[in-house]
C-alpha cells in the first residue's frame, strides 16, 4: 500500500489531567511549556493519576500524522517510531487503526512505551515527557527493506522536532531522499527547548525544510540562540525562510501560529524573492474551549494533510484552522468523530 505522507517522531501514551496551579509549582513547571522529563519529574507520572487522569493516543508528530489522516482519504499515512512491547504499545496501535493510520513501529522489547504528562490548569497545558522506547529509534529501522520502501513510495515527509534528541540520522536520511527525489520534507520546530539546546541538531536538517512549522515561543527561541536580534515573529520568519536549501527546485515556507492570534506564513520562492502573508484564525468562544493540548498538531496535521491532498499553502492554513479549532473542543489531542468535512 503506497502512502502518500510518510511521518517520523516520538509515539508517546499521553496521561492527562486537570490538575490546581500548586501542581505547575511543585515541578517546576511553566504553562503552556513542554519539556523532556528529568530525575526530579519522575514522580508526576503517578501522581498525576490522582486527579482522574485519562490515557490517551499522543506524541506531536503521531498527533499530527492522525491529523494529516483525518483530512484525507483512508490509507494515506504512515507514521514510524519507537514503542515497548506492552499494553501501552497496543492501545497507541489500536488508537491509530481506529482513524486509519498505518503504524510502522520499532518495537523495543524490554523498554517500556514513551510516555507524557498532560498538566492541564485551565486552558492552559504542560507537557513532561519521559521518552523511553521513543528514544531508541534506529535508523536501520527506517533503512530496513520493509520500511525504506514506504519511504520510497510516499511523495510527502513530515518530522517532528521532537525526534531531533532521538535520531538525527533519520531525519537527514528523509531530507537527503527528499531532496534527491524532489520530494516534500516538513518538519515542525515542537519545542522552545530545541532550537536552545539542540540548535546544531535542528540546523543540520533546516537545508531540507520546504515546510517549517512552529508558534511564536519556538520562534523566540530560534531568534535567541541564532542572535538575530529580533523578537518580530515576522522578522524571524523571513530569517528562517532564504536559509541555504538543498532542492532549489522548491520554494520553502515557514508557517508559525500564534495560538489565539493570526497565523504568518513567509514564503521564500525559488528565485529567492520572500513575501509573507497573515491569516487571521477561527474565532471560538472561551466558553467552547475544553483543552488547548494538541491544537498546534492538529493544526500542523491539517495543513499538511492538505498539501498532500493538493490544496493551496491559503487553503491548507484554512484547515489547519479549522481542525485546531475542532480539537480545542475535545479533551486531549483527539479529532471529532464521527468524522465531519471540512467547512469554509
Amino acid at each position: 500500500m503506497p502512502y502518500p505522507l510518510l511521518c517520523l517522531g516520538n509515539p508517546l501514551l499521553d496521561i492527562q489531567a486537570n490538575c490546581p496551579v500548586e501542581f505547575l509549582e511543585k515541578y517546576d513547571l511553566k504553562a503552556n511549556d513542554a519539556i523532556l522529563a528529568e530525575k526530579k519529574h519522575m514522580p508526576i507520572f503517578d501522581e498525576i493519576l490522582k486527579y482522574d487522569a485519562k490515557y490517551l493516543a499522543g506524541g506531536a508528530a503521531q498527533n499530527a500524522a492522525r491529523g494529516a489522516q483525518y483530512v484525507l482519504p483512508a490509507d494515506s499515512v504512515v507514521y514510524c517510531g519507537c514503542v515497548g512491547e506492552d499494553k501501552f504499545s497496543t492501545m497507541l496501535r489500536e488508537a491509530n487503526e481506529k482513524e486509519g493510520l498505518f503504524s510502522a513501529y520499532r518495537v523495543e522489547k524490554d523498554i517500556p512505551t514513551g510516555k507524557c504528562a498532560v498538566v492541564v490548569t485551565g486552558t492552559s497545558r504542560s507537557l513532561v515527557t519521559d521518552l523511553s522506547a521513543a528514544n531508541h529509534y534506529k535508523i536501520e529501522h527506517l533503512k530496513s527493506p520493509e520500511v525504506w520502501k514506504l519511504v520510497e513510495a510516499a511523495k510527502f515527509y513530515y518530522v517532528g522536532g521532537f525526534h531531533l534528541t532521538v535520531c538525527v540520522p533519520a531525519i537527514l536520511a528523509l531530507g537527503e531522499h527528499a531532496a534527491a527525489t524532489n520530494k516534500v520534507f516538513s518538519m515542525n520546530m515542537s519545542a522552545p527547548f530545541l532550537a536552545q539546546f539542540f540548535k546544531d541538531q535542528m540546523d543540520s536538517t533546516s537545508p531540507y525544510w520546504d515546510f517549517i512549522i512552529g508558534n511564536e515561543s519556538e520562534a523566540a527561541a530560534y531568534a535567541e540562540s541564532h542572535a538575530l536580534g529580533t523578537t518580530d515573529v515576522m522578522e524571524i520568519a523571513k530569517s528562517i525562510a532564504v536559509l541555504p536549501k538543498a532542492n532549489t527546485a522548491r520554494p520553502r515556507h515557514v508557517v508559525i501560529t500564534q495560538g489565539a492570534d493570526s497565523t504568518i506564513v513567509v514564503c521564500a520562492d525559488t528565485t529567492g524573492v520572500v513575501s509573507a502573508k497573515v491569516y487571521p484564525i477561527r474565532p471560538i468562544a472561551t466558553s467552547e474551549i475544553v483543552d488547548t493540548n494538541g491544537a498546534g498538531d492538529s493544526f500542523a496535521g491539517g495543513f499538511l494533510g492538505s498539501i498532500v491532498a493538493g490544496k493551496s499553502v491559503d487553503e491548507a492554513v484554512e484547515v489547519g484552522h479549522w481542525l485546531a479549532s475542532w480539537t480545542v473542543r475535545l479533551n486531549g489531542p483527539a479529532y471529532p468523530y464521527p468524522k465531519i468535512q471540512y467547512s469554509a
